[in-house]
């Protein structure tokens, strides 16, 4: 088919061959990569660019599209349109693609052929104002990839490093998207990082990570908890650094925003779910935790200047960490043990519900290969000089560094020992990490997660209430 207008008719991609005269083509923009340099090896000395994008036209039926020239012609070229743009190309030269060697770097196409754009016959124009751009905007929420072929994060992370440098396809909601981080390399090279950490019924943090601008800019698009991508052809890697799988997106990788699959629309009910239950911010606490680099935490605060902050923040405040020069006001310890400790999921970690002693999030997993372990999981009120932070959750490894003991050693002392313990710690002028969060359910209104609480240095903790 072709589409038409009233100015001029487009060849469907599908009809494209190199014995077409001056052709038109229309599609939307469903991948793209940066600007890149190379040596001119007819100009020594010089360099060519390059960059190329992949257009779409039809639920079955997109292209791979290659620019080269001019360092101002490419730039220009590739900053008139993002991903998720209708453009127009007037006049491209139609050529067959050596399959093997083309896509071991560009996106896999059903295309036999490629397009090539010369800055002196071929023309690239955003297109707003054609009747076909409705039905061309739709196609960015079809995967390029089969719906079903793709791996689970706990997939991934169960082959482990099997898997490593291998090619593959990746659905999953978005949990957090992180700032860019720019950097200049060793030989005077500009770059840039992104690292999105991605959620499904299988696994809470996967990371992700974008090293080129346009898939940086497309992942700063994306809402935290709201957001599902199909990413298909991402390289898995295992990072010894941080001993974990991730994902990159590559150039051959083609991410699909909010797809309408069946299996995209079962992850988005998982979405809903977790926040109906109020799990995955739990969740998130929890991870926040672990992940976070006490050394990086060093603005110190009043409780007095933490409520003032929170009370001018209009609803909107960014998480916050920070330190307290306070001590631990209740810790009701020796009381119910059901207020002390609570089982937690083995597979994923979540408190398990109380009366089926079962796991919401591991649900597709078989009973017999779940299992359960018991975890801290106290609310303690924090206290400084300007005044106390009530309900403050310390839990898991965090409690059990605070209480100097194990969950299975508490569970062994006897009542006036867990008394004796108790005021060991109480009233102790601690260094405490924190983390705050507004949260309307929460009974105070601000959720408070202590990341780490021990005995301060007398000095230091004087220093503080000077002001100095």
């Amino acid at each position: 088919m072709a589409y038409s207008s009233s100015t001029r008719d487009f060849v469907a991609l599908s009809d494209l061959h190199p014995n077409l005269a001056h052709p038109n083509v229309i599609g939307v923009v469903i991948g793209k990569t940066d600007v890149r340099g190379f040596p001119d090896r007819k100009n020594i000395g010089s360099e060519r660019y390059t960059f190329s994008f992949t257009i779409r036209d039809s639920p079955t039926y997109f292209i791979n599209v290659h620019s080269w020239g001019r360092e101002d012609y490419v730039r220009s070229l590739s900053q008139s349109f993002r991903v998720g743009d209708c453009v127009t190309i007037e006049n491209p030269l139609v050529q067959s693609k050596e399959a093997e060697r083309e896509e071991k770097f560009n996106p896999v196409t059903p295309s036999r052929y490629k397009l090539l754009l010369s800055e002196n016959h071929s023309t690239v124009k955003t297109s707003s104002c054609y009747e076909t751009d409705t039905k061309l905007l739709s196609l960015l929420h079809l995967p390029v990839k089969d719906s079903q072929d793709y791996y689970s994060l706990g997939d991934i992370i169960a082959n482990g490093q099997s898997l490593d440098g291998r090619i593959l396809n990746v659905l999953a909601a978005v949990m957090s998207v992180g700032e860019p981080k720019y950097f200049t390399t060793s030989d005077k090279r500009k770059g840039q990082r992104c690292e999105v950490k991605l959620y499904d019924e299988t696994e809470m943090s996967f990371p992700i990570v974008c090293w080129d601008n346009e898939s940086i800019q497309l992942a700063q698009s994306w809402i935290p908890r709201e957001t599902v991508i199909f990413a298909s052809d991402v390289r898995i890697n295992f990072d010894k650094f941080r001993n974990c799988m991730t994902a990159t997106v590559i150039s051959k990788t083609i991410i699909t925003t909010n797809p309408e699959t069946a299996e995209a629309n079962v992850l988005f009910n998982f979405i809903k779910e977790c926040a109906q239950s109020g799990a995955l911010h739990d969740k998130m606490e929890e991870q926040s935790k672990e992940s976070v680099n006490l050394e990086t935490i060093a603005d110190v605060y009043t409780v007095e200047q933490l409520k003032e902050k929170a009370l001018q923040s209009d609803g909107k405040l960014e998480p916050l960490y920070g330190i307290i020069y306070g001590y631990i006001s209740t810790l009701d310890i020796d009381d119910n043990i059901s207020k002390v400790i609570r089982n937690r999921c083995s597979i994923c970690r979540f408190i398990v519900n109380e009366m089926s002693n079962t796991c919401t999030f591991c649900s597709d997993v078989s009973p017999d290969s779940k299992s359960t372990f018991a975890s801290f999981d106290i609310l303690v009120d924090l206290t400084d000089h300007t005044g106390t932070l009530y309900s403050c959750y310390l839990s898991d490894c965090v409690a059990e560094e605070t209480l100097g003991c194990t969950v299975h050693e508490f569970l062994a002392l006897a009542d006036d020992k867990k008394t004796a313990l108790k005021w060991k710690i109480l009233l102790e002028r601690s260094k405490i990490y924190f983390k705050v969060t507004l949260s309307p359910n929460w009974r105070t209104g601000l959720k408070v997660n202590v990341l780490s609480c021990r005995l301060a240095d007398p000095t230091e903790g004087s220093r503080s209430l000077l002001g100095q």
